[in-house]
């Protein structure tokens, strides 16, 4: 949340064979063709042995020698590419993907929400039938750690319906726990980043602040945090600063403190998540993406020297999820957010800086995608742009619902291609195979 709140070369073919020279019969012709006939047939039957011979020891050889994990077989194509059956996996230890109701796809790249301390029979419903990611939790949502664990063991019973052929995977249960005033839990982290980043040991300071995040989420069940901030502030008092939500001015620190917070929550087996690509850190106090459509005039070389810089430091230690912002980034696409923007979503993020994991949106009921429509239309968009997970934070388990119904129509219609669409699922299902249901002990 933006507030507290391969070229495949082959040999071409065109059904014609080459010309060959008209055989002219001379003296005694039959017997010359029968000869010759005889030594065709003879020709023939070798070349058809041999060609078993090698097919046979192409076979073993490659029943030795077996692709590389998270490589495709040669002349395959591109990883995750589609066609029918199985999509390969997009990436290395990417999980195989049962087979799903359009649904059901559509379902698990949406993460829902809901008001109060109960989750609504709609949500445990479609739980069940396994069309839900996860759910994020916000402060309304809690009301002490005993009351939470219990509704999170409400939503992982509901999550092993025998309906469910996901169940074997465990629901994405989230909440951003930034630390200082941005908590949804009471206890770890206390600090916010800005006062890890003047403390006097900062190194320290933000691996016990990633190892208390990742305690106190497991402690009640959740797995994902929407943490850490890797905005890179600009002036006292703007946005990020105004909360105290950003690790410092200068980039290398917020790197390599934002480094040290994710190793060390995700040693404990919660998922990080560096927001707000490509960074937010530009924007004045008034500038909120949750409110207002936001546009950060900042140059494409400040952009990658400053704003994306922690991102290296951070998909270089693994960081399994980077949310995007709906700040709209002239510099690197004029007329759309961040994340409704192939360019960015591809082009900076995937293609640029190589990463390989989840893609989560910024709320999408967000007052800065008021130009784009409907929340079914803001659905479609972000999961063409390259999002893999839609975010539905706005307390209402239907909003979820219309995202779901949004992609699901979209993939059957073709609008969202069918090989990208699995290869995002397979991605979340991956994230999933790496994290535990329940709290730990």
């Amino acid at each position: 949340m933006t507030t507290s709140a391969r070229h495949r070369g082959s040999t071409p073919r065109d059904g014609r064979a080459q010309a060959r020279p008209a055989f002219r019969r001379g003296p005694g012709g039959p017997r010359r063709l029968r000869t010759v006939a005889l030594v065709a047939a003879v020709v023939l039957v070798a070349a058809v042995g041999m060609v078993a011979v090698i097919r046979a020891a192409t076979a073993g050889s490659a029943t030795k020698h077996p692709p590389a994990a998270g490589r495709a077989p040669a002349g395959s194509g591109k990883a995750g590419s589609g066609g029918a059956g199985k999509v390969r996996p997009s990436t290395p230890g990417a999980a195989a993907l049962p087979k799903l109701s359009p649904a059901q796809l559509a379902g698990q790249r949406v993460i829902y929400s809901y008001a109060g301390l109960t989750p609504p029979g709609s949500l445990l419903r479609w739980i069940r039938q396994g069309e839900v990611a996860g759910v994020i939790f916000f402060s309304q949502n809690i009301a002490s750690e005993p009351q939470i664990a219990s509704v999170i063991a409400e939503l992982n019973r509901a999550n092993a319906s025998a309906r469910n052929p996901l169940r074997k995977f465990p629901l994405l249960l989230m909440t951003d726990q930034e630390g200082g005033e941005v908590r949804r839990l009471p206890g770890q982290p206390v600090l916010s980043e800005k006062e890890i980043g003047e403390s006097a040991h900062p190194a320290a300071a933000a691996r016990a602040a990633g190892t208390g995040a990742g305690e106190n989420l497991r402690g009640v069940g959740m797995n994902v945090n929407l943490a850490p901030v890797l905005d890179v502030y600009r002036s006292p008092g703007d946005f990020d600063d105004q909360f105290q939500r950003s690790y410092s001015m200068n980039p290398h620190v917020v790197s390599r403190l934002g480094a040290n917070f994710i190793k060390a929550q995700q040693a404990t087996g919660v998922a990080a998540t560096a927001k707000h690509f490509p960074g937010l850190g530009a924007a004045s106090a008034a500038q909120n993406t949750d409110e207002r459509p936001v546009t950060l005039h900042v140059p494409v070389n400040d952009l990658r020297t400053i704003d994306e810089y922690p991102y290296r430091a951070a998909i270089a230690g693994g960081v399994k999820l980077v949310m995007v912002s709906w700040a709209i980034y002239p510099a690197l696409d004029p007329k759309l957010p961040a994340g409704l923007s192939p360019t960015i979503v591809g082009g900076e993020l995937r293609q640029r800086l190589g990463f390989t994991g989840v893609t989560i949106t910024d709320a999408l009921e967000a007052g800065a995608l008021q130009p784009f429509g409907t929340i079914r239309n803001r659905a479609r968009m972000a999961a063409a742009a390259g999002m893999d997970l839609i975010l539905c934070s706005a307390q209402k388990d239907t909003e979820g619902g219309q995202a779901r119904i949004a992609l699901d129509k979209a993939y059957q219609d073709g609008t969202l291609g069918k090989a990208a669409f699995q290869a995002a699922v397979q991605r979340i299902l991956a994230l999933k195979a790496g994290l535990k249901a329940g709290p730990s002990h």
